[in-house]
């Protein structure tokens, strides 16, 4: 996704060293902090177990708001999404990432297992008639926009 520079947004950098201990980053020969990889006889740690979150995307047309999620390899079994009061939860299995003959890791970037994610929806939507397609890996959910009537102005006498 192509964002414009902004001075508000945080450089690389100190995108990494926010979200990085500083016990745990190292300087390169270039002078840019790269993670510190565990030697050879020492073992990776196991992150806590917390349901990954799952990336999306949220826009609206003149008359729809679509919700769009990358979801390769779930099935639409493994699939669980509600809405209630506006509010849309994506959960579910991401599965097949263990293989029990696995010894040692090398490189770990997919995540396995339970994900969710909540959104409150931007704009009020019809909660009957929404339509959820899997397709190609991807996840989209349509919803009809409700008819907001504009504020009456009440006059002040």
């Amino acid at each position: 996704m192509a964002r414009s520079n902004d001075d508000d947004m945080l450089m690389e950098d100190e995108l990494a060293a926010a979200f990085l201990d500083d016990d745990a980053v190292e300087e390169s020969p270039k002078g840019v902090a790269v993670d510190e990889v565990p030697a050879e006889d020492e073992e990776w740690e196991e992150p806590e177990d917390f349901p990954g979150q799952l990336a999306v995307d949220v826009y609206e047309t003149a008359d729809k708001l679509v919700v769009k999620a990358r979801t390769a390899g779930i099935s639409k079994n493994d699939l669980d999404v509600t809405i209630n009061d506006n509010i849309l939860t994506i959960s579910g299995v991401l599965s097949g990432g263990e293989d029990e003959q696995t010894t040692r890791w090398h490189i770990q970037e997919c995540y396995w297992g339970e994900f969710s994610r909540t959104i409150a929806l931007p704009v009020q939507v019809r909660e009957e008639g929404v339509k959820a397609e899997l397709k190609d890996g991807v996840l989209t959910i349509t919803f009809e926009k409700e008819k907001v009537e504009a504020p009456v102005k009440i006059d002040v006498q």
